[in-house]
Formats: C-alpha cells, sequence, structure tokens
C-alpha cells in the first residue's frame, strides 16, 4: 500500500510540474497600481504571446460601450521606451467579425503613434478590433501603455480619449 501511495505522489509532482504552454495573452485581467483607472482599461489579446524579440499580433479591443460616439480615425499611442514595429499593411479594422475598408493608416514613429482612417466612420455603439498584424515584438521585455483617442467625423479636431490597453511583453 506504501509503494501504491508513493508511485501516485510522484506522479502527480510529475504531472503539476510540467509546464502550461500558452497560445495567446488576452484580457488585462487584475491590474493593481497601474495609473489606469479600471473603466479606461481596454481588453486586448496577443495572438502568440507576447514574446520578446518576435513576431506577433495585436488585436486592441474597443467595446461597444465605449464607442459613444462614431468614429473617423483611431489614434493609438504607446511610450518612448516601446522599441517595436509596426506594418501598416497588415492593419485592419474590424466591426462584428467583418474588415472595414480604410483609406489610410500611418505610422509616425517619432511621434510614437499609429493613425488608422476608415474609408467610412465606424458606427457609435459598435464592438471593435483593431488588428495589428506583423508586430515586431521589442528586443527587451515590459508593461507598455497603448492609449487608444478617437476623432468623431464633423467634430472639433480634437481627439478624445477612449482608454488604454495595458501590455505586456516578457
Amino acid at each position: 500500500m506504501r509503494h501504491l501511495l508513493y508511485a501516485l505522489a510522484v506522479t502527480g509532482c510529475c504531472l503539476t510540474s510540467l509546464p502550461a504552454t500558452t497560445v495567446a495573452q488576452g484580457l488585462p485581467g487584475l491590474t493593481l497600481f497601474s495609473g489606469v483607472k479600471s473603466e479606461n482599461q481596454l481588453p486586448f489579446r496577443l495572438d502568440f504571446g507576447g514574446q520578446t524579440a518576435s513576431t506577433d499580433r495585436y488585436i486592441l479591443r474597443l467595446p461597444a460601450k465605449k464607442m459613444k460616439l462614431a468614429v473617423a480615425q483611431f489614434a493609438i499611442t504607446y511610450p518612448k521606451y516601446y522599441k517595436g514595429s509596426f506594418d501598416t499593411k497588415k492593419v485592419e479594422v474590424r466591426v462584428k467579425d467583418k474588415s472595414v475598408p480604410l483609406s489610410e493608416v500611418k505610422w509616425d514613429k517619432e511621434g510614437r503613434v499609429i493613425e488608422i482612417l476608415p474609408q467610412k466612420p465606424v458606427p457609435a455603439g459598435s464592438n471593435v478590433e483593431l488588428v495589428l498584424s506583423n508586430v515586431q515584438n521589442p528586443t527587451f521585455g515590459g508593461i507598455f501603455y497603448f492609449n487608444c483617442q478617437i476623432l468623431s467625423p464633423g467634430d472639433v479636431p480634437l481627439l478624445r480619449y477612449l482608454g488604454s490597453w495595458i501590455i505586456s511583453i516578457y
């Protein structure tokens, strides 16, 4: 009987010590002391795990409750210490799981902003995904605050803050 218990204990230890493979990092979960109020934290997913010095796909989500106005332009700002790169030809805006035609995507490296301009304004109250494919993650990891600002059609040409994605690269 003692040998059976010993075998079960060893087997249990072996099984629980196996590393769990994660495919994607998603949703910010519980974030303490971030400096961003919980109502301003936006959900996201990193399809390839957010590994340093690797290619990834960022799916940055904007819930319908945050989309109170129609959007003529999305602006994503990121911190100075983020040293990754973006492929402007691989940017997509999805509304209701359908791709929206874009008129232009601009990446201002010095200003650290990605501007996404849909051909037609994205309607208010829509669930939106900003998909950045072929992103080259930075060589050194960290926590990066990506901020979303929008410009509404016919509005005063000032960007309005919608929220922040708190992205960890490790």
